[in-house]
């Protein structure tokens, strides 16, 4: 069996600031309010006639660069988003075609925030299978765009971003350990957007009742993400014969601090060993957990060697998490 690790890595985050106290003027809140609740003090935003697409070449250049390589050389694209550019033309073949991918096929995966771990499994599988050699997965959002200005309760989580990896075969001991993907289906608004599919077509009605934005209910998606989050990764754990007192980082999908919090203490991980940034860049959906990855090398927190955890959850309800011997 091939050993599929990361040969590069890289990120990229809109240069807007949305601060707590920018939240204040616009709705009524606090920076002690959204603080205590999330662990959030700021995230980033896309500026007007910038894309999803636009955040996902970014990255993507970063992570080529990183790898030694040039978009000629990718021969796929994977692309998790839930904030493409456009309803229908897969976002994957926009970046394709703004990198230079010229050799490369392309398609999007929406699996929410789990979509970066989703795609790193199926990435794999497909270099094992022998179909590619050099894969580019790519995590991009634009949750700005989708989010509901007028409310308190949903708005303050989200920021955009970008985070990108090219997958191809690493040494023998390293790269990708084991996984797990779980899902757990709902169609009660737990976490959604109502209009603007098949089943609810956005008209005028539902653009002025604001259903063409995300609606969550706070309580049900904590009470899954604290048993989702430890479920997966004891499961990949399992699943790679690995004890989880020997994981060197965990990187959890950056929602909430009292959600990794709680998650943690279930998988007995002290919190030294779980990277944080999402008080900088609040919840990027399928990107949170490159962003962070992508943070943790460039502040030389992730070696060589390290043995680490992603684990994340999202809409659908999906879950699912990952477990690697970092390669570079």
């Amino acid at each position: 069996m091939k050993n599929v690790g990361i040969l590069g890595f890289g990120k990229y985050v809109p240069e807007k600031i949305m601060t707590n106290a920018d939240w204040e003027k616009l709705v009524e809140t606090s920076d002690e309010w959204i603080t205590s609740r999330t662990g959030i003090k700021e995230r980033r935003f896309v500026v007007e006639g910038q894309g999803t697409s636009d955040l996902g070449v970014e990255a993507g250049k970063a992570a080529l660069k990183d790898a030694g390589m040039t978009p000629e050389d990718v021969e796929l694209i994977i692309l998790a988003t839930c904030s493409p550019d456009y309803r229908v033309q897969n976002c994957s073949s926009l970046i394709q075609k703004k990198l230079g991918a010229v050799n490369a096929a392309a398609f999007d995966l929406e699996a929410a925030c789990s979509g970066f771990i989703f795609s790193l499994v199926v990435g794999q599988a497909m270099i094992q299978a022998g179909m590619y050699k050099r894969i580019l997965v790519i995590a991009a959002e634009s949750i700005s765009k989708l989010i509901d200005m007028q409310d308190r309760n949903t708005a303050i989580l989200f920021g955009d971003g970008a985070a990108a990896a090219v997958l191809g075969e690493v040494e023998e001991g390293y790269g990708i350990i084991s996984s797990y993907m779980g899902t757990e289906g709902v169609d009660d608004g737990t976490l959604r957007i109502k209009a603007g599919g098949t089943l609810y077509p956005a008209t005028v009605e539902r653009v002025l009742n604001r259903e063409i934005y995300v609606e969550m209910n706070g309580t049900d998606v904590f009470k899954f993400a604290v048993k989702a989050l430890p479920h997966a990764t004891k499961e990949a754990a399992k699943k790679g014969n690995i004890d989880l007192k020997d994981i060197d980082i965990l990187f959890p999908h950056q929602a909430n601090l009292r959600i990794i919090d709680a998650a943690a203490k279930r998988l007995g991980i002290p919190m030294e060993k779980v990277f944080i940034n999402l008080q900088k860049y609040g919840n990027t959906s399928a990107a949170s957990v490159g962003i962070a990855m992508a943070e943790a090398l460039e502040e030389g927190k992730l070696k060589k060697g390290d043995l680490i955890a992603l684990t994340g959850f999202g809409a659908g309800l999906t879950y699912g998490s990952l477990i690697m011997r970092w390669s570079k």
